[in-house]
């Protein structure tokens, strides 16, 4: 692993006993010595502490001196609604190419003079160039390089951060805000992937192990890795960039369609004017051909990523393939996502190929473990 980056917490994980694996050109840690089902658990009941520092941070500072020139700028790369977006706020947002697929999914926050963006791992090297190829005229785009990412997530969250930061008690659900610690500037933003109430903190790479350790001192906060982290996304229904949704696959595909709010929409304020439009906007009025949704595969064997799903327990060419699927902890029994042709209604059954038999799965609503974010 002798080409791959480390995150400045990577002695922490060591000294954590963390089982580090590459990841998104990382070393980062897939479990700690409690395993995965346990800290899947633990994070649900409690709190679970990620680090994310691989994710990339960026600021976009308008050149102009006015914000509204940034977020005009930025709304061009996708389907969502950056102007309309209240300052301390935060939004999902898709970035998509010119025959709809998605580039990558994103979080950005409107913090006033600027907006703040958190994008994927493995997709950052490509998404910084991206944008600075197309928002250099109206923006400043600067890679933040010297802080690190956590996310505290799980219903003592709150709680544990508040502890450290009394401020942090009072914020919602996609609300960002900078609060001191320790003399510290934090970039806090109350959202995270695991469908549970929590936190997503940039604090400065010098003092990130001591807030961590602060953090893990307190009992009802554990190191969580990045298998739990897999398994918490998959229950909320949530989408593995590279795996649920690629350049192949568009926002309304990828029933994704409620991240594209009205303004942008046909009719809108700002209808269209983003990369892919033509084709999403079809999309949205006539429905996609097929759509990512949620199985639960009858009995205990799981459906991983990969597997080819059938119409029919015999004969007939596959109508889809899983995207991801595991065991969920608690929902006690296996689940996935598939992208399967939209005219199956939820209720239906098809059969997933699981080492050359053909299990039945049903098709169901997601999340399949209800979110519980602090609205």
């Amino acid at each position: 692993m002798a080409d791959l980056k480390r995150t400045v917490l990577y002695d922490l994980h060591i000294a954590l006993g963390g089982k580090m694996v590459p990841f998104a050109g990382y070393e980062m840690p897939v479990q700690y010595p409690m395993g995965v089902l346990k800290e899947h658990l633990h994070t649900r009941a409690q709190a679970g502490l990620f680090d994310v520092s691989h994710m990339g941070q960026v600021i976009l500072r308008p050149k102009s001196g006015d914000a509204a020139d940034a977020a005009r700028a930025f709304e061009a790369l996708m389907p969502v609604d950056v102007l309309g977006l209240a300052e301390g706020r935060q939004r999902y947002g898709l970035f998509t190419n010119e025959a709809g697929g998605i580039l990558d999914d994103l979080m950005f926050a409107n913090r006033g003079d600027h907006l703040f963006v958190v994008v994927n791992a493995g997709c950052q090297d490509q998404d910084i160039a991206h944008m600075r190829a197309h928002l250099s005229d109206a923006c400043v785009v600067e890679e933040i390089t010297d802080r690190a990412l956590v996310a505290l997530q799980g219903p003592a969250a709150e709680a544990a951060l508040a502890r450290l930061v009394p401020g942090a008690a009072e914020m919602t659900f996609m609300q960002v805000a900078i609060l001191d610690w320790q003399g510290v500037d934090l970039w806090i933003s109350r959202s995270g992937y695991t469908g549970e109430d929590g936190y997503e903190i940039s604090v400065p790479d010098a003092q990130a192990r001591a807030f961590c350790e602060a953090l893990l001192a307190m009992e009802e906060v554990a190191p969580i890795g990045l298998g739990a982290r897999d398994s918490l996304r998959l229950e909320a229904g949530m989408c593995l960039y590279g795996h649920d949704i690629d350049t192949t696959t568009s926002p309304v595909e990828g029933n994704l369609g409620w991240a594209i709010q009205k303004a942008r929409r046909a009719g809108g304020a700002r209808e269209g004017g983003f990369p892919g439009a033509a084709r999403i906007l079809r999309e949205l009025a006539e429905g996609p051909a097929r759509r990512r949704v949620g199985l639960k595969p009858e009995g205990r064997a799981p459906m991983r990523e990969g597997t080819q799903v059938f119409a029919a327990a015999e004969g007939g060419a596959p109508i889809g393939a899983i995207t991801s699927g595991g065991f969920g902890p608690s929902i006690e029994g296996p689940m996935a996502m598939a992208y399967l042709p939209a005219t199956l209604a939820e209720g239906a059954t098809v059969y997933g190929d699981v080492r050359g038999k053909r299990l039945p799965a049903t098709i169901v609503p997601m999340p399949f473990l209800p979110n519980r974010f602090k609205r």
